[in-house]
Formats: structure tokens, C-alpha cells, sequence
């Protein structure tokens, strides 16, 4: 009776730290969503309390979510411990635009030399479904099918260490990109459309050479815009400093 008793209180202890578990990713799955769609702006409060409310969990779920986006780079916690959505820092966009730009390079050129028929089959599937999300100007749709493109390519290129921080850069510049497709009123120029086809023919042809220059141009032509854009009309409905009170 003891054995079975304890096999039961560890098999309840074991179905506590699963639906612990599950509970920590979806509070971090739903809050990572909304701070990348912009849905919580930056400088958003994270209070443990109202988030614990609104899920309807404790908040230890709640605190493990959040120190997830702390090191996700998403949140930060403010010398008073309390955790806000972090804000976008402007000042080191050059340094990111320079990153992301060499990541497109590699990737699309690594994927023209080492894809494979499969991969392909992937990356056209994701082509035709960002072409669609522009045609509905399903903004939210365009930033996913986009991230869910390049990663594609980044795979077939079949270095790991480069996809990952791939991944990374383009979760960041998520954010960036919806302020920017709000200045279109979310009618994205069919040239980002035309451009990933450019540089799939590429790929599927094999043409590092020519998947490297198309790369680097798709990116040199969303950075000018990005830059113009934050120039000409600025984001003041946003908190993007990085100073907190």
C-alpha cells in the first residue's frame, strides 16, 4: 500500500510539472506573439498579477514566461523588478540592419549550393503563401509567411549555426517590419513578392553567386525603406527609447 501510495503522490507530482509546464508555454507563446505583432507596444507592463488573471494560473507559470522573454531579448526587468515588453532601440539599427543583411547573403547563397529537391518544394510552397498574404494584405500573415521563408532557405543551406541566429534576427526585426507595413496601410509593393521568386530561381538553379547578389539587394532595399520611413514620419506613438522611468 506505501509503494503505491508514493507511485501515486510521483505520478501527480509528474502531472503538476507537465501541466506546469504547458502552462509557462502558452503564457510565453501568446505574450511572445502579441509584443512581435505589436499587439502589447513596447514599454508595455508585464504585472505577474493581472497576467495570472487574465490566464487564470498562478504565477509561477506567469514568472517563468516572462523570464522566457527577458532572455528572449522581448522583455526587460526594470530596476523595481517589475518586467515591461522592451522597448525598440533605434540607436542600434544600423548594427542590426548590418547583421541581417549578411545573414541573407550566406543563407540564400549556402541554400543554392546544398538544397536539396524536398527543400525546395518547401520554400516555393512558403513563396506562394506570402504572395497570397500580400494579395489579402493580411500584414500579420506577410511577417510570419516572410520569417517562415527565409528560414526555409536558411535550412536548406544546412548550417546550423547560422539558422539559429537567423531565426533570431528576424523574430527582432518582426517588430520593425509591422511598424513599417502600417505605413503602407499594409499594400506591400509587389516587389517583395517578385524579389523572393528571383531569388528562389536562383536557388533552384543552383547560382550561389547570383542568389548572394539578389540577397543582398532584397535586403539593401528594405533597410533604405525602413530608414525612410523612421525619417520621414518617426514612430512617437511608440515607446522606443531605451530609457525606463
Amino acid at each position: 500500500m506505501a509503494t503505491t501510495d508514493k507511485t501515486a503522490r510521483n505520478g501527480e507530482t509528474e502531472t503538476k510539472g507537465r501541466v506546469r509546464g504547458q502552462g509557462a508555454r502558452t503564457v510565453y507563446d501568446t505574450l511572445r506573439q502579441s509584443i512581435l505583432e505589436l499587439t502589447l507596444e513596447p514599454g508595455s507592463p508585464l504585472d505577474e498579477v493581472t497576467l495570472s488573471e487574465q490566464f487564470d494560473m498562478s504565477r509561477t507559470p506567469i514568472r517563468e514566461a516572462l523570464v522566457r522573454l527577458v532572455a528572449d531579448g522581448l522583455a526587460k526587468t526594470l530596476p523595481n523588478r517589475n518586467t515591461v515588453v522592451a522597448t525598440i532601440d533605434f540607436e542600434q539599427l544600423p548594427v542590426y540592419f548590418e547583421a541581417l543583411t549578411l545573414m541573407y547573403r550566406v543563407t540564400t547563397r549556402a541554400a543554392a549550393l546544398r538544397r536539396r529537391p524536398e527543400q525546395l518544394v518547401t520554400i516555393r510552397s512558403l513563396e506562394a503563401a506570402y504572395a497570397d498574404a500580400v494579395t489579402r494584405r493580411d500584414a500579420l500573415g506577410m511577417i510570419q509567411t516572410n520569417r517562415d521563408f527565409h528560414m526555409a532557405i536558411a535550412e536548406a543551406g544546412e548550417n546550423p549555426y547560422f539558422t539559429s541566429l537567423f531565426g533570431r534576427l528576424l523574430d527582432e526585426g518582426r517588430r520593425i517590419l509591422r511598424i513599417y507595413y502600417r505605413s503602407f496601410d499594409d499594400r506591400l509593393p509587389r516587389q517583395y513578392v517578385d524579389e523572393h521568386s528571383a531569388m528562389v530561381a536562383a536557388i533552384e538553379h543552383g547560382d550561389a553567386e547570383e542568389a548572394d547578389r539578389l540577397a543582398a539587394e532584397h535586403a539593401a532595399q528594405i533597410v533604405r525603406q525602413i530608414q525612410s520611413y523612421i525619417a520621414r514620419d518617426g514612430v512617437a506613438s511608440l515607446s522606443l527609447s531605451t530609457e525606463e522611468a
